[in-house]
């Protein structure tokens, strides 16, 4: 296996590190040159891709790689990585064998609290959102067109060492914002790069959802984390009265259980299917803290 990762930020280093010790070697791009120890230390090859155009080296590193994966916001001009290596991808790369795009659960839009799995209609509430519809549809249409497995993961609110309730707990930024009947999933990071591995040996095309087993209220992860803390959780705040910026505020307005099913149907188990025991084991073993 020899994989190479656009935009190796927090999930794409949490799979390098799975898979360093499996794989001939492990590519990521970064923007910045700054970033390079960072990419080295999870066992990546660091490169550089301003989002734009291909390096040199990128470009003779991706006609020798059999895995790649996608892990880059759309922008107005579409998928940035679609837009520089497009056609690298269809005639440049006779090994690949499986590609794996990281989406998200926001590609659903609001639902009102129902249940939604892989068939649900996508109702993208905002300009980002519709991005990432469009993003997948491009990427499984590549996938089409050139016979090679595309996986599509939709991920729900990412969150691991470093990043957590507990840290913000720490750091005194936690709140407890509450809207009646609003539920979140969520998505330990590890568990992101275990899907990623589990797709790529089996070389899975199609979408999957990429989430715990428990859409929950925001409220009800920081009280827990609190108490595994000791200490006393931050005041519950309603949402209409919480002060948040328009990006922020954005995301309350989808509500929806995301089901993991059709993953876990694939034969995918889950390390931290849900946040008392991701936060729990966290906790017990000091990596909440995290290093990123």
């Amino acid at each position: 296996m020899r994989v190479f990762i656009f935009g190796a930020g927090y999930s794409g280093k949490a799979f390098a590190r799975r898979i360093r010790h499996e794989a001939e070697w492990i590519a990521g791009t970064t923007r910045s040159e700054e970033k390079f120890g960072e990419l080295s230390d999870a066992g990546l090859k660091p490169l550089i891709f301003d989002g734009e155009s291909l390096s040199g080296e990128a470009a003779d590193t991706l006609a020798r790689t059999t895995h790649l994966v996608a892990s880059a916001a759309p922008g107005r001009q579409g998928d940035p990585v679609l837009a520089a290596a497009g056609r690298k991808i269809r005639h440049g790369m006779p090994e690949l064998r499986w590609i794996g795009y990281l989406s998200t659960v926001g590609v659903y839009g609001n639902h009102d609290g129902a249940v939604v799995g892989e068939e649900a209609e996508c109702r993208p509430g905002s300009q980002r959102s519709e991005a990432r519809v469009a993003a997948e549809a491009d990427w499984l249409t590549l996938g089409e067109e050139t016979g090679i497995p595309v996986a599509v993961l939709r991920l729900s609110g990412i969150y691991g060492p470093g990043r957590n309730g507990l840290v913000n707990l720490s750091k005194g930024t936690a709140r407890r914002v509450v809207r009646e009947g609003q539920v979140f999933n969520r998505i330990h990071v590890e568990d992101i790069a275990g899907a990623l591995e589990h797709l790529a040996k089996k070389r899975s095309g199609g979408v999957f959802n990429v989430t715990d087993d428990e859409p929950s209220p925001p409220q009800d992860v920081v009280t827990f984390a609190a108490s595994l803390m000791g200490v006393e959780p931050p005041p519950e705040v309603t949402f209409e009265e919480a002060e948040m910026t328009p990006m922020a505020r954005s995301f309350w307005g989808d509500n929806k259980r995301v089901s993991n099913a059709k993953i876990r149907r694939s034969g995918f188990d889950f390390a931290f299917p849900d946040y008392r025991v991701a936060l729990s084991r966290m906790w017990a073993d000091g990596s909440w803290k995290g290093t990123d």
